[in-house]
């Protein structure tokens, strides 16, 4: 016992004086921080969790992903504004999220016993049908509610956030952007920040459908993913997990597909292989996979052979994207994923779009039958071919 030898620290931490302020969003403020030895350092403070930081203010700073040249933006993340501490919370919560970190935070669960919303979701036993749109990435987001609104703009749209990637829902500038468009954001897991918290997806896509009314949501994780460059070393697994909580909640699980042929890397283009393991192997309970018309004869081809393997569970679905791209045209967020803009991953996003409008055509109708109202459903699509895909 005498002999053991300290833990090695796994942060790199500075101090530093805020020299600017800069842009602010949700919950987040941009910061240059001078720091010895490393110069005028990037950072970004969340002021739920720290304070707002103040020009002149000595802040104690996290670098170590801004060292290594990691994602987060770049950033340096303030951990605490030492001479000036914020207020204790005030108010009701019991769920610890980022539990046992040194930056764990307290706030209030829908599913929480003394919470208005408590017995709504104790006696949600399911989502009514409802469609779910699950993507691996954050950038799905925009241009998945563009096709969900596109194709019918009275939809009421929800965001269930799963914490794969960024915790804090304030840091997504994406979702600031979105706000107005959104029926509102659910974190859920460690993630934090939302509307509403839930303990786990299950709980958070039943906010979804019986708090907030939606008629269609969107799971993604957050923003700044993690991937090894194996099958399996990839935080977007988890799509696969969450198409299978819409399956047991009986949802309508669509996934959005990562298309491109723009990446550098052989085992993204065509469909990404992360698409093929996380819908293909993980999600057990089935999920309809939704392919755009209008790819090109090439790369067409290449998605078509690249979803021939999928087993029954999951019916691939060639939709029309007539208007869809007009649509992302005018999109209130900047659409980027992997640092690469709509003009390259024109095929990423249009999947995206394509796979909203497909859950928009699948939200249950009134009861009130009417003439011509019938789905759009996998049974109604054509076998795809190269002439559908180009």
């Amino acid at each position: 016992m005498g002999d053991e030898q300290p833990a090695a620290s796994r942060i790199r931490w500075r101090r530093g004086t805020v020299t600017a302020v800069g842009r602010a969003w949700r919950d987040a403020v941009e910061l240059t921080v001078e720091v010895p030895g490393d110069g005028a350092v990037r950072s970004l403070a969340h002021p739920s969790i720290v304070g707002t930081p103040a020009v002149g203010d000595d802040v104690l700073l996290n670098t170590t992903a801004w060292a290594q040249k990691l994602g987060t933006g770049g950033y340096a993340l303030v951990v605490a504004v030492p001479d000036r501490l914020p207020p204790d919370p005030e108010g009701p919560g019991h769920l610890v999220k980022a539990r046992y970190t040194p930056l764990q935070v307290t706030v209030q669960g829908v599913d929480e016993q003394d919470t208005e919303h408590h017995a709504a979701i104790a006696a949600a036993d399911d989502l009514d049908g409802m469609p779910v749109v699950v993507a691996d990435l954050h950038s799905a987001l925009p241009a998945v509610l563009i096709g969900v609104l596109a194709t019918d703009p009275d939809l009421k749209v929800a965001y269930v956030m799963t914490d794969g990637g960024a915790l804090v829902a304030g840091f997504s500038r994406t979702l600031s952007a979105l706000r107005a468009s959104l029926a509102g954001v659910v974190t859920v897991g460690q993630a934090f920040g939302g509307d509403l918290e839930a303990v786990t997806v299950h709980t958070g896509l039943l906010a979804a459908r019986h708090v907030l009314g939606a008629d269609v949501a969107i799971v993604s994780q957050g923003p700044g993913n993690l991937g090894t460059g194996t099958p399996w070393g990839f935080s977007g697994v988890a799509a696969g997990e969450a198409c299978n909580a819409v399956a047991v909640l009986g949802g309508q699980p669509v996934g959005a597909l990562r298309i491109s042929d723009a990446d550098p890397r052989p085992r993204h283009r065509g469909v990404s292989h992360h698409s093929l393991t996380a819908f293909g192997r993980v999600a057990l309970g089935g999920v309809t996979l939704v392919a755009p018309r209008g790819l090109g004869s090439e790369l067409g081809r290449q998605v078509e052979e690249d979803l021939a393997g999928q087993p029954e569970r999951n019916p691939v679905v060639w939709m029309d994207v007539e208007g869809l791209e007009e649509a992302l045209g005018l999109s209130p967020v900047p659409l980027s994923t992997m640092g690469r803009g709509y003009d390259e991953e024109r095929p990423y996003f249009l999947a995206a779009a394509a796979a909203g409008r497909y859950a928009a055509l699948q939200v249950p109708l009134p009861p009130v039958p009417e003439a011509g109202a019938a789905e759009a459903g996998p049974a109604a699509e054509p076998a795809p071919t190269a002439a559908d895909a180009s």
